[in-house]
């Protein structure tokens, strides 16, 4: 870009800004260095450093830059074979560590999810961590400069030796002085140095009282400072000490330096990265300040500014402007009243532009887009030059010259005040001649112009849009609101009756304005109050919006809120029926435990005791799982129970068989060796296999009901053995497939004659002993054929 833009737009001052947010001479370096791009690749990949930046100190604050200091000199001087001081090692040691924890800072954003920093990752990740020089001055060289004591231990030595000689100089000299009878020839009791030599202050008429070497005097001659002979030796064996504690030094400065220098390419390299941390969150923190936002940046030439703000004026001052080129149209010519806010408009269109291109923030709202421009050209204020012997109109002429050679359809081109400081009709019809050779080009073009021919110029051509800065008519003072589609108008008559002129004056002048410029002017006002009428439709609509997006949040989070509680309530209830399901399964292990130890026991179970069991387990079931057996006891009232039947009885889990019907809702049903009376809902009516086809039998009829059982308890063994023949064939008769014959354990007798009477009988298919819910071994169960 050329040099003379960028003065005319202020960059340097908008740089000024961003240096007051650097860390080190090396951002400011990078400050001064920076220039608007037009690549786009690097356009974007800057604007992507500033936004990893300015994510980092939005989530964060700050970022840690302590520390960097700008060490090339003396990684130069180090590389030369030069000695380094103890300052300048000082802050190789500090930059060294402010790389460390600047990596360490990232890379914990990083690794704990909290940001995605792929650019600041890849910086960070080649700082070399060069610990060990860091440790090695560290351990040498304390906070001030001074060399440590465990620098080495030849110094160490050295400077016990420096202590015990000096102590013992100061013993002899403060004899001295403490002595009666030295102290009358002493000036002062006390102890002091001159040319790096102890010595005590002694009256001019008592100098060879102690003999030794006088090394300075005051400035009356009355006070002579001698060395006395005594300790003469004592502060050459100092001086020696310290000239054995600076080769000492020396030498360990001149180790601490060859380590700099084998680590000459880490430091630069770090140097450089550091460097550039410094300018991104220099860029980060200068958008904080400025409320700026990250524009969409697009490789085209347009440019979209929603509410942009001119940088370099305050932020309580400032009216912010809404401004479009490129798109719908590529010149837009402003007209307006001086003091007005034209020049500022131009301004803030190329500076925000040129820092867009500099891979700034920009102080817009959020959505605002920037474009790509090859070239800016502005002619922009009164440049006039006594030198060259110029007018106004020569200066800007002669800008304008030069512009067009370098004017194409990648540049944005500024005019300000187009044509001026010549006759205004020559001036007008050269202003409508430069638009159009710069529109002819190709060129983005804002202009403006006090010339009211101009007010016309975007109503001939396509691609030109007017604007006008707004004027107060009743305060007398501009608004600086740029007016988009508005021309400007005249408020010379309004001003002057404003002011108090008399209206006859102004009714003579109107009369000499031209019917057709009344007309236009007629027109400007009316564009001028649909224009507020839109804006104040669309604020109108903004703040519906605001309100209705506030609304919606307020409901996502008491929807949010409620969704919360449910689940909370959901889980607790979810508790409870565990809890009730895990009580049910105790308490029904607990009756059916009771249960085997009474089979155990070989008693028999009582039908009141099975039905205090059996409402035992009702009690026992959860009411969670009630309710999911609704539909199943629904669909069991409505089925259809007869004799016979194979049911299931819910409550037991057993199946058993249907021997009589008590009632409509209830039936006694054989389980095992018990017999129960059940409720119909209770059942499941269990579908039987298809039976083969029995060969054909002859039937009895009787009219006596034939149970699937047969109970021998208590009858002797010929008449039991006569029972179960005649009851085997009135079993088969009946159509059982399977019986019960109770015979009882007692000492197997009949247990054995039954077994051995159905062994030998021809209907039988084949027996076994009872379950432990079928009476066990006290009961045979038959299978029939």
């Amino acid at each position: 870009m050329n040099d003379r833009v960028l003065r005319l737009l202020e960059y340097d001052k908008m740089k000024d800004q961003m240096k007051q947010h650097v860390a080190s001479s090396l951002g400011r370096s990078a400050v001064d260095e920076l220039q608007p791009m037009t690549d786009y690749a690097d356009i974007k990949a800057q604007l992507e450093e500033s936004d990893e930046g300015a994510a980092v100190i939005r989530l964060k604050g700050q970022a840690p830059r302590g520390g960097i200091f700008d060490i090339r000199p003396q990684i130069k001087r180090a590389e030369i074979g030069g000695m380094l001081n103890e300052s300048e090692l000082i802050e190789i040691s500090a930059t060294i560590h402010a790389g460390y924890q600047l990596k360490t800072f990232i890379r914990s954003l990083i690794d704990d999810d909290l940001l995605q920093l792929p650019r600041l990752e890849a910086k960070v990740e080649d700082i070399h961590a060069l610990q060990g020089l860091e440790q090695e001055i560290k351990q040498s060289i304390d906070d001030h400069g001074k060399v440590l004591d465990s620098a080495s231990s030849d110094l160490r030595r050295i400077r016990q030796r420096l202590k015990t000689t000096e102590s013992s100089i100061r013993s002899k000299l403060e004899q001295l002085t403490r002595s009666s009878d030295h102290q009358a020839k002493l000036s002062d009791a006390v102890v002091t140095i001159r040319n790096d030599r102890y010595v005590i202050p002694v009256k001019q008429e008592y100098r060879n009282a102690f003999g030794g070497i006088v090394h300075d005097q005051s400035s009356s001659g009355a006070t002579l400072f001698i060395e006395p002979q005594s300790v003469v030796t004592l502060n050459n064996q100092l001086r020696e000490a310290k000239a054995d504690e600076r080769d000492e030094i020396e030498r360990i400065l001149r180790e601490l330096s060859t380590l700099v220098m084998n680590n000459t390419g880490g430091l630069l390299e770090n140097v450089a990265i550091l460097a550039s941390l410094d300018f991104i969150f220099a860029k980060a923190y200068y958008a904080v300040s400025l409320k700026a936002e990250r524009p969409t940046f697009v490789d085209q030439q347009m440019l979209e500014f929603s509410r942009a703000r001119h940088p370099l004026i305050p932020q309580d001052e400032v009216v912010p402007i809404d401004v479009a080129l490129g798109d719908e149209y590529q010149s837009l010519v402003i007209t307006g009243p001086n003091t007005g806010g034209k020049t500022v408009t131009l301004k803030t269109v190329g500076l925000l532009t040129l820092m867009a291109q500099s891979g700034l923030f920009l102080p817009v709202a959020s959505g605002s887009t920037a474009g790509i421009f090859q070239t800016v050209c502005a002619d922009i204020g009164d440049e006039q030059s006594i030198e060259q012997n110029l007018s106004t109109f020569s200066s800007h002429m002669t800008n304008i010259v030069e512009m067009l050679d370098m004017i194409n359809h990648e540049s944005l081109v500024l005019f300000d005040e187009l044509g001026a400081g010549t006759d205004p009709a020559e001036g007008a019809a050269l202003a409508v001649a430069i638009l159009d050779e710069v529109k002819s080009r190709g060129a983005r073009t804002v202009a403006t112009t006090h010339y009211s021919e101009l007010k016309g110029y975007a109503y001939n051509r396509e691609g030109v849009m007017n604007a006008s800065v707004e004027f107060d008519v009743d305060t007398l003072q501009p608004t600086y609101r740029l007016l988009t589609g508005v021309p400007g108008r005249s408020n010379a008559f309004a001003i002057s009756q404003r002011l108090g002129l008399d209206k006859d004056v102004i009714n003579s002048a109107e009369t000499h304005v031209s019917q057709e410029t009344r007309e236009v002017e007629q027109m400007i006002t009316s564009l001028e109050e649909q224009k507020k009428l839109a804006e104040q439709d669309v604020l109108e609509a903004e703040e519906i919006r605001r309100d209705a997006r506030q609304i919606h949040r307020e409901l996502e989070k008491e929807f949010e809120a409620f969704q919360a509680e449910k689940e909370k309530e959901l889980e607790k209830a979810r508790e409870q029926a565990e809890a009730e399901v895990k009580k049910a399964k105790q308490d029904a292990e607990d009756i059916i435990e009771y249960l085997r130890e009474l089979q155990r026991e070989g008693l028999e179970v009582k039908e009141h005791e099975l039905i205090d069991a059996r409402k035992q387990l009702e009690n026992a079931a959860p009411k969670t799982a009630k309710k999911q057996e609704k539909v199943k006891e629904k669909t069991r009232k409505q089925q259809a129970i007869e004799l016979g039947d194979e049911v299931k009885v819910i409550s037991f889990n057993q199946r058993g068989q249907v021997l009589a019907k008590v009632s409509d809702n209830e039936f006694q049903v054989q389980l095992g060796i018990m017999k129960m009376n059940v409720k119909k809902d209770d059942m499941e009516k269990i579908k039987s296999e298809p039976k083969q086809s029995p060969k054909p039998v002859a039937r009895v009829q009787s009219n006596q009901h034939v149970k699937p059982e047969l109970d021998l308890r208590g009858v002797r063994y010929d008449e039991a053995m006569h029972r179960v023949e005649k009851y085997l064939d009135e079993a088969v008769l009946a159509g059982f497939q399977k019986v019960d014959i109770i015979h009882g354990k007692g000492t197997g007798a009949l247990r054995k004659g039954v077994k051995e009477l159905l062994k030998k009988h021809p209907n039988v298919k084949n027996t076994r002993d009872g379950g432990m819910n079928e009476g066990g071994i006290g009961n045979t169960v038959v299978e029939l054929k």
